[in-house]
């Protein structure tokens, strides 16, 4: 598997940041640019997302392993990895699979437990959007208003949209593979082994993804953790409160 990629900045320690459901490495790249000013960073579109290779074959055992591959071909040998919601899923496992490879591991907004979903309404929105039969982006947007009513979730679902070679609309994602396999994601594969390195939970304030109910988990596979909270912030805490969240990764940074 060859990953997209952008690389932010020359010299320090590396970070790789891992985007959640339906992102991609631009969602990211605000965040990149202030961590590249001391950090080699990686910003990464994970398979069937962005601008990375689409397959059916869809798990956090196949995007851990794709990680790993991502840092063998890269020379990585040692990184801070970032992950938010899946994408944390995603660096939680490699952690317990590879932990020579994790530096310190930030995991936002995300436990390492089954959640019940929520993204199904989303996924078919998208299966039954007019693709191919309008070339105006707000026939798009006008067609989702009805099925996602939330204009931020909106406005970060059309990010997803491109266009071919002929020039039609066309989703970048895979989402029918992330149809078929969205209980996989919605799950943690369970694992008898345990990172003891430092892990850092950062959750938005206005979120409840992370919860007494699932600190348990986290403390059972990651026994060395913290939790920070970002103030004012929701599920997408890089993007509600981007100066609280740099604030709390600087501070672990260091």
């Amino acid at each position: 598997m060859t990953l997209n990629y952008k690389k932010l900045g020359e010299s320090g320690s590396t970070i790789i940041i891992l985007h959640g459901l339906l992102g991609s490495l631009d969602n990211w790249q605000t965040i990149a640019k202030q961590l590249s000013s001391t950090h080699q960073v990686y910003i990464v579109d994970q398979r069937n997302h962005g601008r990375s290779p689409h397959t059916e074959e869809m798990s956090y055992e196949v995007l851990a392993q794709d990680m790993m591959e991502f840092c063998a071909q890269h020379q990585i040998t040692q990184a801070y990895i970032i992950g938010h919601s899946m994408g944390g899923k995603v660096a939680m496992l490699l952690a317990l699979q590879h932990p020579e490879l994790i530096e310190k591991l930030i995991v936002v907004d995300i436990a390492p437990t089954f959640y019940d979903g929520g993204h199904e309404t989303i996924l078919f929105a998208m299966a039954e959007a007019p693709l191919k039969s309008t070339e105006k982006r707000e026939d798009i947007d006008k067609f989702l208003q009805n099925r996602i009513h939330d204009f931020g979730v909106r406005q970060f679902i059309l990010k997803n949209l491109s266009r071919d070679e002929k020039g039609q609309f066309e989703w970048k994602c895979n989402f029918e593979a992330l149809i078929l396999n969205y209980r996989l994601l919605m799950d943690f594969p369970k694992s008898d082994n345990i990172f003891t390195g430092k892990t850092y939970f950062i959750k938005g304030e206005l979120s409840n993804y992370i919860n007494p109910d699932n600190w348990d988990a986290c403390d059972k596979y990651f026994p060395d953790n913290t939790i920070l909270e970002v103030k004012g912030a929701g599920h997408w805490v890089h993007a509600e409160n981007p100066e609280g969240f740099l604030e709390k990764v600087s501070t672990i940074l260091k």
